[in-house]
């Protein structure tokens, strides 16, 4: 995905990732907190400050060791804590808390490839906004899939029977790894890389 990788661009990933990673966190907790739960603000996370989201090993060792090996970060931030039975609007709720991560990612996606478009910044700064263009459009996708305990597992709890609720309720547990045999599967034999490249196009050429 990034080519040959040098010290500076390790750099320049590696902060926007940050950057991502904090909006998308910092939307979580924001979310829940006007939903009625104070529980992310009770834990610092309703905040922009990286230390608040960042798991040393999770955040930081695993992508670097990913990007070298394979030239793609794998990482996850902290996980927003939030007490279900004190959001707004039940599972509902809990969708909408959910969702408020990805949907920051594409809102930076689209505000990089806006700035892309018709802000020539130089190629250094160009670079460092298409990183932060794909890597948005990445965390987007993969956080929508519907695997315990990615976002969009959230999302379809909410509207799913409760045949599938149930069952995702007892795949939970598994679900890391799950998500890791996703990931060296090749994306569910490339489906995700079609999805990526897909809402990749829509947002060049949405601008």
């Amino acid at each position: 995905m990034f080519g040959d990788l040098t010290i500076s661009k390790i750099i320049v990933i590696a902060v926007c990732l940050v950057v991502s990673l904090v909006v998308h966190e910092f939307m979580h907790a924001y979310v829940g907190f006007k939903l009625g739960d104070t529980t992310a603000m009770e834990h610092g996370r309703v905040s922009f400050n990286p230390l608040q989201h960042i798991d040393p090993f999770m955040t930081v060792i695993l992508p670097l060791v990913t990007l070298l090996v394979f030239h793609f970060p794998f990482l996850a931030a902290k996980p927003v804590p939030y007490d279900p039975y004190r959001l707004k609007y039940g599972d509902y709720g809990a969708a909408m808390l959910a969702i408020a991560g990805p949907l920051s990612n594409l809102a930076l996606a689209f505000l990089a490839a806006l700035v892309l478009r018709f802000v020539n910044m130089g190629m250094f700064l160009d670079n460092a906004l298409i990183y932060l263009l794909q890597l948005n459009v990445v965390l987007f996708v993969f956080n929508m899939v519907p695997i315990p305990p990615l976002d969009g597992s959230r999302v379809l709890y909410a509207f799913a029977p409760e045949a599938l609720q149930s069952f995702m309720q007892r795949i939970e547990p598994y679900g890391f790894f799950i998500i890791i045999g996703l990931v060296f599967w090749g994306g569910a034999n490339g489906a995700l890389t079609h999805l990526y490249t897909f809402v990749l196009n829509l947002l060049v050429h949405a601008v």
